[in-house]
């Protein structure tokens, strides 16, 4: 079970870095409206997540 959650943890990192890179044009534009995205606190919350359960 331990390691299905690391495995899912892991691919939702993944993804989100993904999600993050593929947004990055809209985020740069949306941001001169001063709307922020939120994806850094995404990528960070489910890395912190990551390293927590693999150490």
């Amino acid at each position: 079970m331990e390691r299905l959650y690391r495995t899912t943890l892991f691919t939702m990192y993944q993804l989100t870095l993904f999600i993050g890179i593929a947004l990055l044009p809209v985020a740069l534009y949306t941001q001169r409206f001063g709307v922020h995205l939120p994806l850094d606190r995404a990528i960070l919350g489910l890395k912190e997540a990551y390293e927590h359960h693999s150490a």
